[in-house]
């Protein structure tokens, strides 16, 4: 994990040509910010320079981004016109005005940004990547008749390793296209799905799923915590996957299940992913057979927690959303989903002002929302709250590009090294053309970014300082050869399913 660390303005010290002074006055100012035991983040102005016995990188940079508008999301929000990101290794060096960037600072790369947008990578919070190859394959029903009458029926029949792979590569090449960064997964033969995320340069929350009947990798729950356990070693202290458990839901898995996973979980120190609270039958089932709410019953059996990401929450009253805010649970909205299941509309406003962090989601990408465009989940999570409330000021704009930046960061428990341009966190960012037509003009760049622009106007992307996407170009993934794949995969499936 990498501190929240805020570079020293470089303006001041540009005023002062002598090293030792500029030496004297980073120490002096940091030491009355931060305790002498937390790194401080090297400047540009400073690149050789050890600061508090912590020698910063050397130049050159590995990575300019240079000239483009830098939406930081950081804890001023700010945005710096003409903007500069240095990147050394997998991590930011410094975010600040071009004019702040000395003479003769070089870089093995630079990228001109002029005309586009800076901003950090999106974080998608609940996915089920392999799904890509189910795409379409029933739509316009609930979410019990879709689970029961066809998915799972189709995944019995087609969910291998080599399915899970395939559907991967695709979802990451469409979640990069879109920028995203990060995605939280919940699938099967999360291993190899966690070998296609790094593969592909994606960094990745992958949970195995638990359920309380045979699936497509574990027939028992005792092969289901074996897997899950060498799953969690192999993946420990990865710089870009972090590997977690993903029991379905209350209603898919006993309490015994949910105690096995939460031990699991607690010994490797990984995160527990879990649908809460979606549709109101959930609700209903669980007053009736648990006399709680299905917060409440997590909290009741000791299952709610800072290691829990719950995705919906959409039927929670308000002692639920104390709960979840004193218990430091993240939730993600997925708004597509809940509107193409009918599933309810989630209290997004009241979770927020409890004090709740909640990101966004695409869900799906089969039956309960087809694509990953997390783009268009910002534009529905801010709508879809407006007509709920019929409240044109209910969620705006700029909170909706929180949700799926540093909020979102937050939701997952990763807000220390993702969701906002800042030294020391990792460099995941992506640029924004602002060169089309629905793109200008551009008065307000939130309401730009959630009303207006579109997952087709990502033109780079770089996820741990690694460029993956330049100028459209998918650098980490063969795209024609998924896209072929794909075509043969959903021929398959048609054909299991017609017998």
């Amino acid at each position: 994990m990498y501190r929240n660390l805020r570079p020293f303005p470089l303006a001041a010290i540009l005023a002062v040509s002598l090293t030792p002074i500029l030496a004297i006055s980073i120490v002096a100012i940091s030491s009355a910010r931060r305790p002498l035991d937390q790194p401080v983040a090297a400047t540009v102005a400073q690149p050789l320079m050890a600061v508090h016995g912590r020698r910063p990188p050397a130049a050159p940079f590995d990575l300019l981004v240079t000239h483009g508008t830098v939406i930081t999301m950081d804890s001023n929000r700010r945005i710096i016109e003409d903007g500069i990101v240095a990147i050394q290794g997998d991590s930011i060096a410094f975010v600040g005005a071009n004019s702040d960037l000395p003479k003769g600072v070089t870089a093995k790369q630079t990228i001109d940004a002029k005309g586009a947008l800076v901003l950090p990578g999106f974080i998608n919070g609940h996915t089920h990547a392999p799904m890509t190859l189910l795409r379409g394959l029933k739509d316009d029903v609930t979410l019990d008749v879709w689970l029961k009458n066809y998915i799972f029926p189709a995944e019995a029949k087609n969910v291998t390793e080599d399915f899970v792979r395939w559907g991967t590569r695709l979802a990451a090449a469409e979640m990069i296209r879109g920028g995203v960064t990060t995605f939280v997964d919940m699938y099967y033969f999360e291993d190899a799905l966690a070998e296609e995320t790094k593969a592909a340069g994606m960094r990745g929350i992958l949970g195995e799923s638990w359920l309380d009947f045979p699936v497509p990798d574990n027939k028992n729950e005792a092969e289901a915590a074996a897997y899950t356990e060498k799953f969690l070693k192999r993946w420990q202290g990865d710089p870009l996957i972090h590997a977690a458990v993903a029991p379905h839901s209350i209603y898919l898995c006993s309490q015994k299940t949910l105690h096995d996973v939460q031990a699991l979980a607690q010994k490797y120190h990984a995160p527990i992913l879990i649908h809460v609270a979606e549709i109101r039958k959930e609700l209903d089932d669980s007053l009736a057979q648990n006399h709680a709410t299905p917060v409440q019953y997590m909290n009741r059996i000791g299952l709610l927690g800072p290691d829990i990401i719950a995705a919906h929450c959409v039927w929670v009253d308000e002692t639920d959303r104390k709960l979840l805010a004193e218990k430091g649970v993240g939730c993600v909205h997925n708004p597509s989903s809940n509107m193409m299941l009918a599933s309810g509309i989630a209290p997004v406003v009241e979770e927020r002002a409890a004090g709740v962090a909640v990101g966004l989601g695409t869900d799906g990408p089969s039956g309960s929302n087809n694509d990953l465009n997390l783009m268009e989940e910002m534009d529905l999570a801010a709508k879809l709250q407006k007509i709920g409330k019929m409240d044109p000021r209910a969620l705006g704009a700029k909170a909706v590009v929180e949700m799926a930046t540093i909020e979102g960061a937050k939701a997952i428990h990763l807000e220390k090294e993702i969701g906002s341009l800042e030294a020391g966190k990792k460099a995941d960012l992506s640029l924004i053309n602002l060169n089309e037509p629905n793109a200008v003009p551009m008065y307000d760049v939130y309401s730009q970014l959630a009303y207006a622009l579109k997952g087709s106007d990502v033109e780079t992307v770089i996820i741990g300082g690694r460029l993956v996407m330049k100028d459209r170009k998918l650098l980490t993934l063969r795209e024609d050869e998924i896209l072929a794949k794909a075509r043969e995969y959903g021929k398959r499936v048609a054909a299991s399913l017609a017998h």
